[in-house]
């Protein structure tokens, strides 16, 4: 986040720019996922433990509220703030795997992706498997209590906790990890530890609540503070560690949270079973369970209308005339393939017993078990992306016990048709009696709100009637508070308030979150959806774009690019054109445009792409006519730039860039780019035309190596020169043909000039379609972003040309040489190496191709978990070198761990690459580590290759 400036409110110990009052930050920050929006008043940023503590007693002196902000995923309004937003994601992403993977210590802000990731190489996982792992948090996860797919009550967070360090809103620090912890909490919080071994004792000395938390707790249930602990835990520290799990950060802020891990099982079978009616497969599920079943997914008659349209259904479903039919994705997993199989053979038997015309096959093919799984994973994306502009979807989960499964959906059922909610759907983890729903209401329609309030009444009238949980998985957040008390009762409900009372005494933790004693509370601070742009008017807020976004850390991201448009139709003109003013380097230029947030996007947006848009419209008349004619003389351009390159390789580095940031200070600082001492020298022309009879493919070497030489340890033209070598050894045969003046095209996609990416496409698509043979030949990109570049050339050619160019294959040199020549050199693969994967790789698919290069020649090939896009963006990296700066962090302090790491043990990383010399220059200033192309790598191995050839 940007500095501040200068902020009203002062906290001892935290510096200016962690503090920011700016109207930029606040509403960017003020959007979560959920229904509701309440906008701070300031928006803090902890670097600390230390930072927090001293934020909620400057709070508690002052009177002021404070809410802790993680990922943003929760679906409840659990993690908004009218006074203090605590940003306690930016820097707590620390993971430390412990036990060989038996436990895990984790920092709040990290997500479930990164931490399974982390537990990857061990074989393990965290128990809670929730579908948001992409960008939900560890802070998260505990405050919610997170369960998801397949964990049910055995494996979620507060089954599979082994101790946390709690900061409570005195300040106190609690390590329930150490032995003396529960002497510690009575010495340093005595009224706490004796309110809660109170409590304990009159819970258990009551039988009504024993039986009423035995039935509640028998299923999923995320409502209300965990008044279960009072009963399986007995020291008072053990009781507040679990009462905090679920507790939404009402009670204090957890600042390290330890698991116990579960197997990750590496064997796995999948089937689709679709029944007539949706009792037959209720009434199954205990067979299945016994039989052997891990995940059990219902798809209501609805939900399957949706899916059997999907390219992933098979022609029996889309074929299917649905009425009242209902399907189970039902799926078995095992550490050993014949204890699967006994499994599969188990469900069978259980499956042929039931009225079904064809029980369905099992498949462990994994293309196939991810179409299986698309079909129920897909739903959210398909019932979001297409509801009508201007409504809100509402994705809300309950659960019963199993037996009354099928009564609850038909009672559900009932209400949507009442109620006019026709496009509503049903699914959800029927093993345990959890099911989601999914409504579209518009809230700013006083009707429609009215409608929905009534709803929300008759669906607790009817989840309650049935002993069901009004929350499940999501937490009570702000939509189910006013409900605790009807679903505890009057005791339990006393219970949870003295809970709240004795850990936060001012009551300044995220007050109207969890117990709220308004009846109207969850239809108060409700988010609208204002139309925007129908690119992005589908956005839901979900937050999965935010952990792969480059400027995250630094401006903002996707999902805060998309509210803030939001914001400027309905704010006062005087707070939009503040928001305006400030949306062009916050959203615009800080932008990478890489795109990564449309492969997170579960409804697939692409924000970088809108973000040119905005580039474009910054475009007058004559630099439209300049970008084509850059296009169209291209081929001097570069002559130009490389001679250059020359002159400032000759100038002083302190002169160099002094003149430049001199020069930003009058021309925009997104013209000019900053040039220091890592600009690398001047590439080479490109290679000569030369044409193969025998070829395999077709050789376009990018600009960008004409442009930029490569490293001081490389020669030549860099990977161009090394492609060349590796086919030659492999006896691989690659067309060369004219690329002078010809180029992929990014260079204008990504500034927004659409008629000079034009004119270069259609010039590119002339030459390449010749060389290659008409679509015969793969063409063979040198540089990954270059080779995406040249993926999407269609989008910019007229319709004829477009439709020949979709039938010819674009791949990148590490795909090409992976399949090609690989199989045909002798290579011996020693040392270690760290590969940074580009943006590009990933559109391409083409990681794992680089991987296996990789490991031709080093022996241990390390990929960062915190790999992302490194924000170079071709020149952004330059003119915006804070992006890069900001980017880079995580994944530059993870190889300076590697390093250290191996130092210890007396080895080191010999190699640092990746597949495209930008993006080499940009990891290489973050890590001060020399990165190049792993191809150059490769060749360096080849028999017989010589320096320099």
């Amino acid at each position: 986040m940007a500095s501040n400036g200068a902020a009203d409110w002062k906290i001892p110990g935290l510096d200016e720019g962690q503090v920011s009052e700016r109207l930029v930050d606040r509403i960017g920050m003020a959007h979560d996922a959920s229904h509701y929006l309440v906008t701070p008043r300031v928006v803090v940023t902890a670097a600390s433990v230390a930072d927090v503590a001293a934020v909620m007693r400057q709070a508690a002196q002052q009177g002021r509220r404070v809410t802790f902000r993680s990922g943003g995923t929760s679906l409840s309004g659990q993690a908004l703030s009218d006074d203090v937003l605590l940003d306690v994601r930016q820097n707590f992403r620390g993971v430390t795997v412990l036990d060989q993977g038996q436990r895990v210590r984790c920092e709040p802000g990290a997500t479930v992706r990164s931490v399974n990731a982390h537990l990857a190489p061990f074989g393990r996982r965290l128990g809670p498997d929730p579908a948001s792992e992409i960008a939900c948090t560890v802070g998260g996860v505990v405050a919610n209590n997170s369960s998801g797919m397949s964990c049910g009550t055995e494996r979620n967070t507060y089954r599979t906790l082994d101790s946390m360090v709690l900061v409570l809103p005195s300040g106190t620090v609690v390590d329930t990890s150490q032995p003396d912890a529960d002497e510690r909490l009575r010495r340093d919080e005595p009224a706490l530890w004796e309110g809660l071994a109170s409590l304990r004792d009159r819970v258990r000395g009551n039988p009504d609540s024993l039986a009423r938390i035995a039935q509640q707790y028998a299923m999923k249930n995320t409502m209300g503070y965990g008044v279960n602990s009072f009963v399986d835990h007995d020291q008072p520290v053990r009781i507040l560690e679990h009462l905090v799990i679920g507790s939404e950060g009402t009670l204090g802020f957890v600042a390290e949270a330890t698991f116990r891990t579960v197997p990750v099982h590496p064997f796995a079978a999948t089937a689709l079973l679709v029944v007539d009616e949706l009792g037959v497969a209720t009434d199954a599920l205990g067979q299945l369970v016994q039989g052997g079943a891990t995940a059990l997914e219902l798809m209501d008659a609805a939900s399957l209308r949706v899916v059997q349209q999907y390219k992933e259904a098979s022609p029996d479903l889309a074929e299917l005339q649905v009425q009242r039919h209902a399907a189970l994705l039902v799926e078995a997993t095992s550490d050993d393939p014949d204890d699967l199989a006994a499994r599969m053979s188990a469900l069978n038997d259980v499956m042929a017993g039931l009225p079904i015309a064809e029980p369905p096959r099992f498949t462990d093919v994994a293309a196939e078990r991810a179409d299986l799984w698309y079909l129920r994973k897909g739903l959210y994306t398909s019932v979001a992306g297409a509801r009508p502009a201007g409504t809100t979807n509402l994705l809300e989960d309950v659960a019963v016990p199993v037996d009354s499964l099928t009564a609850t959906i038909d009672d559900l059922a009932g209400l949507f048709g009442s109620h006019g909610y026709d496009d509503a759907v049903i699914f959800g983890h029927a093993k345990d009696g959890n099911i989601h729903f999914m409504i579209n209401p518009t809230l700013s329609d006083p009707r429609q709100l009215e409608t929905y309030s009534e709803f929300t009444e008759q669906m607790v009238d009817a989840v309650l009637a049935r002993q069901g949980t009004l929350k499940a998985e999501h937490g009570t957040g702000r939509i189910m508070a006013p409900y605790v008390r009807r679903q505890f009762g009057d005791e339990l409900y006393e219970v949870m308030r003295q809970v709240k009372q004795l850990a936060d005494p001012k009551a300044i933790l995220n007050p109207g979150t969890l117990l709220d004693e308004s009846p109207t509370g969850h239809l108060e601070n409700l988010k609208t959806m204002p139309q925007v742009d129908d690119f992005v008017d589908r956005c839901v807020e979900c937050g999965y774009c935010e952990p792969t976004c480059p400027s995250k850390d630094l401006t903002t991201t996707p999902r805060r690019r998309i509210a803030l448009l939001r914001e400027i139709q309905v704010r006062p003109e005087a707070e939009a054109e503040e928001l305006r003013k400030a949306y062009d380097y916050e959203a615009v230029d800080t932008c990478a445009v890489d795109s990564l947030c449309a492969k997170a996007c579960p409804v697939l947006i692409d924000t970088g792409v809108f973000m040119k848009t905005f580039r474009a419209q910054r475009h007058g008349a004559l630099a439209t006519k300049a970008s084509v004619a850059l296009a169209e003389h291209w081929g001097p351009v570069t002559t130009g730039l490389r001679a250059g390159m020359k002159v400032a390789d000759v100038l002083p580095s302190a002169v160099l860039e002094g003149a430049t940031r001199l020069g930003r200070t009058v021309i925009s600082k997104d013209v000019l780019p900053v040039v220091g001492s890592d600009l690398p020298g001047s590439g080479a022309a490109r290679p000569q035309p030369k044409s193969v009879p025998q070829a395999k493919g077709v050789m376009f070497a990018s600009c960008l190596g004409e442009i930029f030489g490569p490293s001081e340890s490389g020669c030549g033209r860099g990977v161009t020169d090394a492609l060349g070598e590796i086919c030659r050894a492999a006896g691989v045969g690659l067309e060369v043909p004219d690329l002078s003046g010809l180029c992929c095209g990014t260079v204008w996609v990504s500034k927004g000039f659409t008629e000079g990416a034009a004119a270069m496409a259609e010039r590119t698509f002339d030459v390449l379609w010749a060389a290659s043979r008409q679509g015969a030949l793969p063409i063979v990109g040198d540089a990954s972003s270059c080779t995406h570049g040249l993926e999407g050339l269609a989008t910019h050619l007229p319709p004829h040309k477009a439709e020949l160019w979709r039938t010819v294959v674009v791949e990148d040199a590490v795909s090409f040489v992976a399949r090609e020549c690989l199989p045909h050199l002798q290579l011996e693969a020693q040392g270690t190496m760290v590969l940074h994967p580009t943006c590009s790789m990933i559109h391409l698919g083409c990681v794992e191709d680089a991987i296996a290069c990789a490991r031709a020649v080093y022996q241990d090939v390390v990929v960062p978990v915190n790999a992302g896009c490194c924000g170079f963006a071709g020149d952004r990296g330059m003119l915006h070198p804070e992006l890069t700066a900001s980017a880079t962090a995580a994944e530059a302090r993870e190889v300076e761990r590697l390093e250290q790491e191996l130092g210890r043990r007396g080895k080191r990383i010999e190699a640092h690459a990746s597949a495209n010399r930008t993006c080499e220059m940009g990891m290489s200033r973050a890590t001060g580590k020399e990165y190049r192309h792993v191809l150059e790598l490769v060749a360096e191995r080849l028999p017989g290759h010589e320096r320099g050839r």
